[in-house]
């Protein structure tokens, strides 16, 4: 996936969107060899990297700084990067500022948490000539708002007016949007019902696509795995070995060989 359009082209068809965080250049290289068809530089990369409890703490110049890296590991996979906590809210002049410094560092989208309150901030983005992917459900960076990390939308009240953010969300001109951990049914029916792919992170199977993070889908940290994540490798445990292996090496005085020397 390398435009804009290559997003509807794929619902058009009715094939999967892979996507997948990075944060760094050296993860983008492996993401550069790999069939995944796109990369989130999110702002979970405060969580995953920087060790923090939430994502409130990315700011415009860190994401642009772990954009820049990663578009530098890899500069041929459609890149999408996370406008940080209150970019969309202060008003027309900082969003495009925010947005205009993403792109600026590689990315070829940028992605904003939820629509109330900064339809029209949406909107101009994307009049301003900026593809901007949606994110409905979950949003982490109203995490103190929604009490904490839950699943979204339970009820039909809330489930109802999910839907119709959704439609606001196309009808501001998104060509994507992200749908955190909703009940699978209303996932479901959302992505029946709009023009544009759905990327699902626990939503279920009946979106359009998936998003995982980088470290949870390799198994980095084999102590969180929430239910919507599947670990698809054992990296803690290779790296492990790794390290076992090296520190075995150099304290038997076997690593380095005089080949390794110079």
């Amino acid at each position: 996936m390398k435009t804009v359009s290559d997003f509807a082209a794929a619902k058009a068809m009715g094939q999967k969107i892979a996507m997948v965080t990075a944060y760094d250049a050296a993860a983008a290289r492996v993401i550069a060899s790999s069939p995944i068809d796109c990369i989130l530089v999110g702002d979970s990369v405060m969580m995953v990297v920087h060790g923090e409890e939430n994502t409130l703490g990315a700011t415009p110049e860190l994401m642009a700084l772990h954009t820049r890296a990663v578009a530098r590991g890899e500069p041929g996979k459609f890149i999408v990067a996370d406008m940080p906590f209150l970019a969309a809210r202060r008003g027309l002049a900082p969003a495009l500022d925010c947005a205009a410094a993403l792109l600026r560092a590689g990315a070829q989208a940028i992605k904003i948490e939820g629509v109330q309150g900064h339809v029209e901030v949406i909107r101009h983005l994307v009049e301003s000539g900026i593809p901007v992917m949606g994110h409905l459900g979950l949003l982490p960076q109203s995490v103190h708002a929604s009490s904490g990390f839950k699943v979204q939308a339970r009820n039909s009240a809330a489930a109802a007016q999910l839907r119709k953010d959704a439609h606001a969300l196309v009808t501001a001109g998104v060509f994507a949007l992200v749908l955190e951990c909703i009940p699978a049914k209303l996932a479901a029916a959302v992505t029946a019902e709009l023009p544009v792919p759905t990327i699902g992170i626990g939503a279920g199977a009946g979106c359009d696509g998936q998003v995982l993070v980088w470290h949870d889908l390799l198994g980095l940290n084999p102590d969180f795995k929430p239910r919507f994540v599947r670990q698809f490798g054992r990296g803690n445990k290779v790296l492990g070995t790794a390290l076992a292996d090296y520190a075995k090496a150099v304290h038997a005085g076997s690593f380095p060989t005089a080949k390794e020397s110079f």
